[in-house]
């Protein structure tokens, strides 16, 4: 695995994480993100490479900082 894929799945497993911690659906946090659900799916699984744009308006609809959503600390 690359260390592109690797970040992408990292990412994508922190928001699941803060997602889930705030426990709000993948369907809700994609309709406020004004992302199709199946594109979140894929986001969330590591398989896109989301832009830094995306990332923050991920990180302001679940009310965190986008450093939360790129830290890598508690994902290994």
């Amino acid at each position: 695995m690359s260390n592109k894929e690797q970040l992408q799945l990292a990412i994508g497993k922190r928001i699941k994480m803060l997602r889930e911690s705030k426990k709000i659906t993948q369907q809700d946090l994609a309709a406020k993100c004004n992302i199709e659900k199946s594109n979140f799916s894929r986001l969330e699984a590591g398989g896109t490479n989301p832009t830094l744009y995306t990332l923050k308006i991920i990180a302001d609809n679940l009310g965190v900082s986008l450093c939360d959503i790129v830290s890598m600390e508690d994902t290994k």
